[in-house]
């Protein structure tokens, strides 16, 4: 039997050992593929149009890598608002683009985000004699595709393609049913009555306080929705909703009729539109040239005359949950978290350039460690000393995250921005009735001391540990009011009035004094030029994007394997559950918002 025993791990061990150096090879010869492959500095032809894809995200940043660009050569790179903006502003200039072409699909990204691609196309439309055209596939568009769509010259659809107007929702999920049948019970503490994050663990449904305050987040982004569709389709909001409160539609041809798309037209049939705008004859063709290789044009190329820069400012990209931990990014899916470390070095590649006189902190995050949140607060503090800190809010800046930004001079806040939720939760689960009735299985333990096990999830909270867990985080609780409270120039009874947990949109968390400026990274950038003293800058973003042997050398072993898993098995949404657990396991007050708030 042990000759078995040692014949079978031995095989599987030399299988095990013969995938790894398979992938090993895999991932070398990527790498020798990539150092190779760098692409030259793309030529526009006369007579060419931009075509931007916009699918799916639109992060601020793009976090594309190599190794996505091998696995998936022939699919359309993720459009950031950095590269949108910037290939605007050379498509305006650039003598041989004639037009641009917006190929929006089903967009899911925070409405803050869509703001400000929304005023970059905008700008462009306004600002420029070039025709700039949106359109989209047989999927058609949704509320948030058609957003951006609108903000062009023309949208056309193909006419029987979907057209997504019914209004805006937010959905939440609750498990208080799930956790009754399985026999789990959750010891929760928290303080502020708004502080909902914990709701779907002890509720079956809404609170009155949660649906309040999202009902305040809804309205301002349906607003934003209906003035880009009142300013298109020229129907006052009224009658815009009027219309989302009739039968539901999905065609194209309701969008059409109700003047907020321009035609119903293939893409053959566009394609002669945009070659009599450019003055084309029908057997000629014009050229296109994708976001991507375009970026790749330099400023200079395109006939795009930057002023001299007097310095330098630096941009700090931070997007995900903030945790407790070593790493940052998962370098297969480019999904992030934010950690003090990460931070840190971050911080050192800023303060170490002489070059760099003023940071932005491009922060999204809807929080997560309290006492990651602190060490990177009192990092912002002590850099503050050296040079102006700004932030810049994306989609989502609260709880942990608006900690971290409360200790920068300046925060700039987009209206649909989600932040606040300045409140504390801390979760024990206690799944002893699980394991002992529904698994069969027992545990008996010896402890030196009288609560050496009081955070075990097999045991049960008393009266003292109870109350022992409470006041923890009623501690870290104050001590978030008085971050808040120094960095804002309130008192702590003042901000305990907007505390409690609750989330604002930017634009009212600009009335209570939460952030001092509404608008996006343009915004932040200037404020920070500003303070800096300098008038022309140029700007260096970090974290430094890295090759693909930089990232494999930087991936951790867990890292590799979930990314492998996550790559060919495609289980995005497992691995998601694990970081939100991961979050939950923490021992210690978290600063989070409720499990995900997607306005759609």
């Amino acid at each position: 039997m042990n000759f078995l025993k040692t014949l079978a791990a031995a095989t599987l061990g030399t299988i095990l050992a013969f995938v790894v150096i398979i992938f090993a090879l895999f991932f070398i010869f990527m790498g020798i593929a990539t150092s190779f492959g760098h692409k030259k500095e793309p030529t526009v032809a006369n007579n060419s149009v931009l075509k931007i894809n916009i699918s799916g995200s639109l992060p601020a940043r793009s976090l594309n890598t190599p190794i996505e660009d091998f696995l998936n050569p022939i699919s359309k790179k993720t459009v950031s608002l950095q590269t949108l903006r910037n290939n605007l502003q050379k498509a305006a200039a650039d003598n041989k683009i004639k037009g641009v072409l917006l190929d929006v699909h089903q967009v899911n990204e925070g409405w803050s985000n869509l703001q400000e691609a929304y005023q970059a196309i905008s700008q462009f439309r306004d600002s420029t004699n070039k025709f700039i055209y949106a359109t989209t596939n047989d999927a058609g568009l949704n509320e948030k595709g058609y957003y951006l769509a609108s903000a062009a010259d023309s949208v056309f659809v193909p006419p029987l393609s979907s057209f997504e107007f019914d209004g805006l929702y937010t959905q939440i999920s609750y498990y208080k049913g799930l956790f009754d049948k399985l026999g789990i019970k959750v010891n929760i503490a928290r303080h502020g009555k708004y502080k909902s994050a914990v709701e779907p663990f002890f509720r079956k449904h809404m609170s009155q306080a949660d649906r309040h305050q999202l009902s305040q987040l809804l309205d301002e982004t349906s607003h934003t929705f209906l003035q880009a569709v009142s300013r298109k389709s020229g129907k006052s909001i009224t009658q815009l909703n009027n219309l989302l409160n009739q039968a539901p539609h999905l065609s194209a041809s309701f969008g059409y009729k109700e003047g907020m798309i321009d035609s119903l037209m293939y893409h053959s049939q566009l394609d002669s539109l945009i070659k009599k705008r450019i003055g084309l004859s029908k057997n000629k063709s014009y050229n296109t040239i994708s976001s991507d290789d375009f970026a790749r044009v330099s400023d200079k190329s395109a006939g795009l005359n930057r002023p001299n820069a007097e310095g330098t400012i630096g941009v700090i990209y931070a997007d995900g949950p903030i945790m407790n931990g070593q790493g940052n990014v998962n370098p297969l899916q480019g999904r992030q978290i934010i950690t003090a470390p990460w931070f840190r070095k971050q911080l050192k590649h800023v303060t170490d350039n002489n070059d760099i006189k003023a940071l932005v902190i491009r922060l999204n995050s809807p929080g997560g460690s309290g006492s990651a949140s602190d060490a990177i607060w009192n990092m912002i503090r002590q850099t503050r000393k050296k040079m102006p800190v700004i932030v810049s809010m994306g989609p989502v800046d609260a709880s942990g995250g608006y900690y971290m930004s409360v200790a920068a001079d300046t925060i700039v806040a987009e209206p649909t921005t989600i932040t606040g939720s300045i409140g504390v939760f801390g979760t024990k689960f206690d799944a002893k009735q699980f394991f002992n009735d529904k698994l069969g299985i027992t545990f008996s333990d010896v402890e030196s001391n009288k609560h050496a096990d009081w955070l075990s999830p097999m045991h049960h909270f008393t009266p003292s540990e109870q109350k022992a867990f409470k006041s923890e985080i009623t501690s870290f609780y104050h001590t978030f009011l008085a971050r808040v409270a120094q960095g804002r120039g309130m008192t702590t009874q003042q901000v305990d009035q907007i505390a409690q947990g609750r989330v604002w949109t930017g634009r009212d968390a600009k009335k209570h004094h939460l952030v001092d400026l509404l608008g996006g990274m343009d915004k932040a950038l200037h404020v920070a030029a500003k303070k800096a003293g300098i008038k022309h800058f140029r700007t260096e973003s970090f974290p430094r994007k890295q090759n693909f042997i930089q990232q494999l050398m930087h991936a951790t072993n867990d890292q590799i394997h979930t990314m492998l898993r996550g790559t060919f098995l495609g289980n995005e949404h497992v691995q998601k559950l694990h970081q939100d657990l991961s979050l939950l396991k923490k021992r210690g007050a978290l600063l989070l918002l409720p499990w995900k708030i997607k306005i759609q």
